[in-house]
């Protein structure tokens, strides 16, 4: 099979933009995680509780959805979580803040899986059953575009290597001759 340089160095160029573009959005959005509670504000079958699906209408809609620096409630204005750039001289390497990019996509998904388990627990515990039902927890778009911007810089590396593998190759041929 003869692997063509030009094409091979497109395609690392391709997926490496591809990667940028895709983790910028990702990080970018606030859709990480995901709390959907409209069945519930609207009373649906077998809710219980103390205020009762009359007056569940009129509280507050509890539905948000949350990124990596804030999080957003339907009818209220986004909240920040935390401000990611408070040292002005913080100095990353490269390999470094891949493998942060890599803890931290691995750590929100462990968190938010954790935190729909935690969730669940707590509604047995409380024997509101018929709540779990109504509450839908999700991952949302934005952790998706972060894991899918992660695998295409693993195919951007891939790339790379064989691209150097090849051209050592024909080095090596040149030199041969």
């Amino acid at each position: 099979m003869r692997v063509h340089l030009g094409a091979l160095a497109g395609a690392a160029a391709l997926t490496g933009a591809l990667s940028f573009v895709l983790l910028a959005a990702a990080i970018g959005t606030d859709f990480w995680y995901i709390i959907d509670t409209e069945r519930l504000e609207r009373g649906g079958p077998g809710v219980r509780g103390r205020a009762g699906a009359a007056n569940r209408s009129q509280l507050e809609p509890l539905s948000s959805h949350s990124g990596l620096w804030r999080t957003c409630r339907v009818q209220s204005p986004c909240a920040p979580l935390m401000n990611p750039f408070w040292q002005e001289n913080v100095t990353v390497s490269d390999s470094s803040r891949q493998l942060l990019t890599l803890v931290t996509l691995a750590g929100m998904s462990v968190y938010i899986a954790y935190s729909a388990a935690a969730f669940q627990e707590a509604l047995c515990l409380l024997e509101e059953r018929a709540l779990l039902d109504q509450v839908d927890i999700r991952f949302g778009w934005s952790l998706a575009l972060g894991w899918i911007s992660f695998v295409t810089e693993l195919f951007t590396g891939v790339a790379f290597v064989v691209a150097a593998r090849v051209l050592s190759l024909r080095q090596r041929q040149d030199q041969a001759v």
